[in-house]
């Protein structure tokens, strides 16, 4: 267990002022969660805390996530669209998702009863990055929305939001900033420097 992840179970997210109080959502959500990180856990993926959430990579690739919002918690799949949902319980997060899905719960006993119909699906999507499958995704315009950012947008309908009320230009001066990055990591790194500034909806040149 990642202990930046059980600091997260102990006080949120820190994304807002309920942080550390009784009124954070990540408390409504102990139990559903709690169980949801175990069953991946047992499935040996490795933990982490991204955006200031639970986040799950296999073979180096942010695959999975969880998150607790006002009414509801989910378990995220970032490939969820090239997993065959063989018992239909994905849904997509927003209208204009392409690639992540999610499964949503406001119950343990929900979460119970899907414990092991989610660990094929797990395993599934373990299986989507080892093969290295990606979806072919639409560009939010006509510039190439890099694959980090894209995960980044799914996991986030907030982040999501406000990027799609930019204006154009603005929207094309992050794509081209975050995708001139040669590596991942310096993409991710792009990204989340960059976060602030798209929630308060101002450009990237923008002071």
């Amino acid at each position: 267990m990642n202990p930046a992840v059980d600091e997260y179970f102990e006080i949120g997210c820190g994304r807002c002022s309920l942080v550390g109080t009784p009124d954070c959502k990540v408390h409504k959500w102990q139990g559903e969660m709690k169980l949801l990180r175990t069953l991946l856990l047992e499935c040996g993926v490795t933990e982490e805390r991204k955006w200031g959430v639970p986040c799950y990579t296999y073979n180096g690739r942010n695959f999975m996530m969880l998150a607790a919002f006002k009414e509801y918690c989910w378990i995220s799949f970032f490939k969820g669209a090239l997993l065959q949902d063989a018992y239909q319980i994905l849904e997509k997060p927003g209208d204009n998702t392409q690639s992540g899905r999610v499964v949503k719960f406001t119950q343990v006993e929900q979460v119970k009863e899907k414990l092991e119909i989610l660990r094929q699906y797990i395993f599934e999507a373990m299986e989507v990055e080892k093969a290295g499958l990606k979806v072919k995704r639409k560009d939010i315009s006509e510039y190439e929305v890099p694959e980090e950012f894209q995960d980044r947008l799914d996991a986030d309908p907030e982040l999501k939001e406000a990027f799609e009320s930019l204006t154009p230009g603005r929207q094309k001066g992050y794509l081209l900033h975050f995708s001139s990055a040669k590596q991942s990591k310096t993409r991710e790194e792009r990204i989340e420097k960059c976060v602030p500034k798209i929630l308060m909806g101002i450009g990237f040149h923008d002071r």
